[in-house]
């Protein structure tokens, strides 16, 4: 298959974008909503690179560790060196310092703002297979054990995620999803955010994004990106070998959760697939 790309910039893309922000304009509603209605908390996953001019709204789960990687990069002087010489620890550690917290909400008007979304359901089976399987002891303590004492009616768990892994300690896939929809999960405190709904992360009804990414077109999106900063010939978005969730698969994990339930967290998660242009899955909601 061969590509032809515009010299300045794809048409395609262009037009998608377009279309992505008309969506969110016209499925955000009107009220007293305000930048000024936002605080640091509001602002958890956001990172700034002021000598670029971008903020970033990161969404756990959606190529956000190569994003974070692109913007350390950035930081050094050109020639960049590669994004993916960064490790993980590092990508941590530059995440912790480079919150946005406490800047001039002039910047939001100004610098050039983007953030990437996903299929929320597949983001959720990508949050499980994550850390609810891969967990590690902060995910263990915090949710896993908890999942497996409301959920799983397990008597007796250990506290140590170690030992927990040895003896093959899991919740089901519709385990997390009990607790997801549980009530009482909110009432002790927000969703985590790998969890939490994309719009709720990162606020695009008050926030003017100039590019609305999606991962099922991830580095199409990100050459865009690039573009509009004028970085494409100077830094590259990794290519993603990751063990992706596919769409294609939803039904099958979803085949342990009953319809009622389904479409419980189909209404959770509902303006997410509103806003940002993701089709309503009728073959798990339909009779």
């Amino acid at each position: 298959v061969v590509y032809f790309f515009a010299a300045e910039k794809n048409p395609v893309t262009r037009l998608k974008q377009r279309l992505r922000q008309a969506l969110l304009r016209r499925n955000c509603a009107v009220g007293n909503q305000s930048l000024d209605n936002l605080n640091d908390s509001d602002l958890k996953n956001f990172i700034v690179d002021d000598k670029h001019g971008i903020i970033y709204c990161y969404i756990p789960k959606v190529a956000c560790t190569n994003w974070k990687r692109i913007l350390i990069a950035l930081n050094y002087s050109e020639p960049y060196p590669d994004p993916m010489s960064f490790k993980h620890n590092q990508v941590h550690q530059f995440e912790r310092f480079q919150h946005l917290n406490d800047f001039p909400k002039a910047k939001l008007k100004h610098y050039t703002k983007f953030l990437f979304v996903r299929d929320p359901f597949v983001r959720l089976i990508s949050a499980y297979r994550d850390k609810m399987l891969n967990y590690d002891q902060y995910f263990y303590e915090g949710y896993v054990r908890l999942i497996l004492l409301l959920y799983k009616k397990q008597t007796t768990v250990t506290y140590n995620h170690e030992v927990a892994r040895k003896e093959g300690l899991q919740p089901s896939f519709y385990n997390f999803i009990q607790y997801i929809l549980d009530p009482r999960t909110e009432k002790k405190e927000p969703f985590e955010p790998h969890w939490r709904q994309m719009h709720r992360l990162c606020h695009p009804c008050l926030i003017e994004y100039d590019l609305v990414g999606h991962q099922e077109s991830l580095q199409e999106d990100a050459q865009e990106l690039l573009k509009i900063l004028k970085l494409e010939n100077a830094i590259k978005f990794p290519s993603s070998y990751e063990n992706m969730t596919s769409v294609d698969s939803v039904m099958d994990w979803f085949q342990s959760v009953p319809l009622e339930d389904r479409r419980k967290l189909y209404r959770l998660y509902e303006k997410d697939f509103k806003l940002f242009g993701y089709r309503r899955p009728t073959e798990l909601l339909d009779d």
